[in-house]
């Protein structure tokens, strides 16, 4: 049994320091994983005390250790009481090295995570919520440099030229930009419409055909819900390059309506329309009279212009006002006798029946055209 355990197995090491190293890396790993158990449990205690948010964000951070870096972590630390080669010993020391640097990287990667849900998911919170643009393009930003730094770091620990390495990479950038200009593109759309806000999720815009509300705007797309229900995707770049009109921002709606009047009415009381007009509007609360006024002789009727502004960009509402004007002008037209100009045709064809008598009309009566057929 002692000649067994004296044998040199691997490296010249016998097999009990290879057992002494392994009973050592069982118990750190143990170690590590209460240590790591027991931080976020008493950190959890402390959050229920505290209405701080920087606690509960700890503990999702430290819940993104991964129990396969504890492992490592545990093995290469009980690896190091043994006598390794020279050689060996520093390519534990690398692995080590990578091993924390991705478990910082996965921990950083989780604080953008977490900053980016919750700035996101501030979109229906009564305070204002930050752009959900910058917002996604910063996390994409943030998330890239840390694990470029982390992929650097590595490659430099482990002897990589990192200065020709990054020129390499700017060459073969260049030919990637190219390569995925229109990608690029609309990244940088996604930007502009999140720096200069010209419309937001929730938005009624309309561009084009399309006519709908901005449900989320993408790196590369947003998404439209249309009024006709179906969900439109537009590519950013061809969005900012059409001419859009946000109803969402209009403080107020200007109408303006024309109707006609019979040619037959008196022109006292063609005078009294625009007060009927003005009375129609002023009936409500968030509306506002502009004008009313004769405004042409039409080819059928006498034309009235009507201007007014409806406090309110409920379409809806607009509707239901317009509807009620409609119907008071109607409802006053009537009480005072005056009709409605209509598409008519007057046709004035002088000495009618002179003109008949001189007329020639020859009527070749049917069977005499059937016996000429014949013929």
């Amino acid at each position: 049994m002692e000649q067994w355990l004296h044998a040199h197995l691997w490296l010249g090491i016998p097999f009990y320091e290879w057992l002494y190293a392994a009973l050592i890396s069982s118990l750190l790993y143990l170690a590590f994983y209460q240590g790591w158990k027991f931080s976020i449990k008493k950190l959890s205690v402390i959050a229920e005390r505290t209405a701080t948010r920087l606690d509960d964000i700890t503990i999702e951070v430290l819940q993104s250790t991964q129990q396969l870096t504890l492992l490592l972590l545990a093995t290469l630390i009980g690896l190091h009481v043994l006598e390794l080669p020279d050689k060996w010993a520093a390519r534990l020391d690398h692995i080590l090295f990578i091993t924390i640097g991705i478990q910082v990287a996965i921990w950083l990667n989780k604080g953008v995570g977490i900053w980016t849900r919750e700035h996101l998911s501030a979109i229906d919170g009564p305070a204002p919520a930050a752009n959900p643009v910058i917002t996604t393009v910063l996390s994409w930003i943030f998330r890239m440099f840390i694990w470029s730094i982390a992929l650097l770091t590595v490659l430099d620990n482990v002897g990589v030229n990192i200065t020709a390495f990054v020129a390499s990479l700017g060459v073969g950038g260049v030919a990637v930009a190219l390569a995925v200009q229109n990608i690029l593109s609309d990244l940088f759309a996604s930007l502009a419409i999140g720096l200069d806000k010209p419309f937001e999720v929730g938005d009624f815009v309309v561009f084009g055909e399309v006519a709908g509300a901005i449900e989320r705007v993408g790196l590369k797309t947003t998404r439209i819900r249309s009024i006709s229900g179906e969900q439109i995707i537009c590519s950013n770049t061809e969005l900012l390059k059409n001419t859009l009109h946000n109803y969402k921002r209009m403080e107020q709606r200007r109408v303006v309506f024309n109707f006609g009047i019979n040619y037959a009415t008196p022109p006292d009381t063609v005078a009294m329309v625009p007060g009927i007009v003005r009375q129609a509007v002023e009936m409500f609360d968030n509306t506002r009279f502009d004008r009313a006024h004769f405004k042409e002789f039409g080819t059928s009727g006498l034309n009235f212009e009507t201007v007014y502004f409806i406090t309110t960009t409920d379409y809806n509402l607009y509707m239901e006002v317009q509807q009620n004007i409609n119907l008071f002008i109607m409802r006053e037209f009537q009480a005072h006798d005056i009709s409605f100009a209509f598409q008519t045709v007057t046709l004035n064809v002088p000495d009618l029946k002179e003109n008949m008598e001189n007329l020639s009309i020859s009527v070749t009566p049917a069977k005499e055209k059937r016996q000429a057929a014949n013929h």
